[in-house]
C-alpha cells in the first residue's frame, strides 16, 4: 500500500489517498469534458504487452516512470531483453519520467542535504547527497536512451511508493526534476489483493469517481495480484472515453 509525505502543508497522508485533485494543466480539446492523465510504474511487467496494445488500441498516451525492477522474465524492466518493449512505446508516442534507478524507498533525511535510500528487499541502504541523487535519478533515463535516443523524457520523477521527504524533494530539484505523485481517485487499485478487491470493483469505483484533470496511477503488472488488473483495463479505458474524457500525457511542468 502506498502512503506519501506532502510538503509544504507538512502533512503525512497514509494509504492510498493523495490530497484534492489538481487544476487542468493544459485547455482540453473540443469535445472533451477534459483530460486524464495515465501514468504507468515498472513493476512485475506481466500484463505489460497485453496492457500496451489497450493503449495503442484506443489511441491513449501516458506517461511512463520507468526503474530497473525484477520482472516475471527474470531480468529487470531496462534491462537490454526490455528494449524492444520501450522501442514500441517511444514510437507511440508516450512521454518517459524517472522512477529511480533501484526503486528503493526515500525513509529520512539524516541532515541538511541528504535523504535515505533504503531497500525492501534486504539489499542495504545508502546516504544520497546531491551528485548521489541526481545519479539516481539519470540512470533509467539513461538506459532509455541507450534503446532509444528519440524518447521524450519530461522534467519529472515520481519516488517509489509516492513516498519523499523533504530533501529527497530539494535535492531532485536540484537535478531540475519535479516530483510527480498522482491523484486521490486517480489510484486505480493494481496493487490491492484482488480477494478483498476483485477487479470487477475496482472498475466500477473507478469509472464513476474518476473526473476531469485526475493523475492515474498504475503499473505493467504487479506479481502480488492473483487477478490481473489488465483484465479490466479495456472496459476502463473505453469507459472513461465514452464519458468525454480525454487521455493525454503529462505536462512537462506537471500537474500540482
Amino acid at each position: 500500500m502506498k502512503r506519501r509525505l506532502l510538503l509544504g502543508g507538512a502533512l503525512v497522508a497514509k494509504g492510498l489517498a493523495t490530497l484534492a485533485a489538481p487544476a487542468l494543466a493544459q485547455v482540453a480539446p473540443r469535445g472533451c469534458r477534459g483530460p486524464v492523465y495515465l501514468t504507468i510504474d515498472t513493476g512485475w511487467s506481466r500484463e505489460a504487452e497485453a496492457i500496451a496494445a489497450i493503449l495503442r488500441r484506443h489511441a491513449v498516451t501516458a506517461t511512463l516512470f520507468i526503474a530497473d525492477e525484477p520482472t516475471f522474465r527474470g531480468d529487470t524492466s531496462l534491462s537490454d531483453s526490455w528494449a524492444p518493449f520501450w522501442r514500441a512505446r517511444v514510437a507511440e508516442g508516450h512521454s518517459f519520467a524517472s522512477h529511480t534507478w533501484r526503486h528503493w524507498y526515500f525513509t529520512g533525511d539524516p541532515g541538511p542535504g541528504r535523504t535515505t535510500f533504503r531497500s525492501r528487499r534486504g539489499q542495504g541502504q545508502e546516504v544520497l547527497d546531491q551528485a548521489a541523487m541526481c545519479a539516481e535519478l539519470d540512470r533509467p533515463i539513461a538506459a532509455l536512451r541507450r534503446f532509444a535516443p528519440e524518447a521524450r523524457v519530461l522534467p519529472l520523477w515520481r519516488a517509489p511508493g509516492g513516498i519523499v521527504t523533504r530533501n529527497a524533494v530539494a535535492l531532485a530539484a536540484g537535478c531540475g526534476l519535479r516530483h510527480q505523485g498522482w491523484t486521490r481517485n486517480g489510484f486505480l487499485g493494481d496493487e490491492l489483493d484482488s480477494a478483498a478487491h476483485p477487479n470487477a470493483a475496482l472498475l466500477r469505483r473507478n469509472l464513476a469517481n474518476i473526473g476531469p484533470g485526475e493523475v492515474l496511477v498504475m503499473h505493467w503488472g504487479v506479481r502480488s495480484r492473483r487477478e490481473p488488473f489488465a483484465g479490466i483495463m479495456e472496459p476502463l479505458v473505453t469507459g472513461l472515453l465514452a464519458r468525454g474524457l480525454c487521455f493525454e500525457a503529462l505536462p512537462p511542468q506537471g500537474v500540482a
